[in-house]
């Protein structure tokens, strides 16, 4: 195997070098630990995937583009509540909308993308 020499690790403003193929030196590697969590891990596995185009069979249009008077065709199931992780939610029917990608990418960077957590 060829020799790789080390990377700087991908933390904003760390120096440290780790060793090619990792991210995070040890310091920062805790800070990153979604980084490592594949889709499946996450729950959108063959399960998901069937119930998901099930789901979109029998809600074809998305909901965004309905309430602005446009017919567009959904492409995504998307959870109304983000479920962080909840099988509860996750699999909650009532918490699923159809949405058509450009409006499943806009709420997701929108909404999303900085949760608020309630204890």
């Amino acid at each position: 195997m060829p020799y790789r020499p080390n990377t700087p690790c991908k933390h904003p403003g760390c120096p440290a070098l780790v060793p090619y193929g990792q991210k995070y030196c040890a310091k920062h590697r805790a800070l990153h630990p979604e980084e490592v969590r594949s889709a499946s891990r996450r729950g959108y596995n063959s399960r998901w995937q069937k119930a998901s185009r099930a789901y979109l069979q029998a809600h074809p249009l998305c909901v965004i583009c309905m309430k602005r008077g446009r017919y567009t065709r959904a492409t995504v199931v998307d959870h109304i509540v983000p479920h962080r992780g909840d099988p509860k939610l996750f699999w909650d029917r009532t918490n699923w909308q159809s949405l058509c990608k450009q409006c499943h990418d806009r709420k997701t960077m929108t909404e999303d993308r900085h949760p608020l957590y309630h204890y």
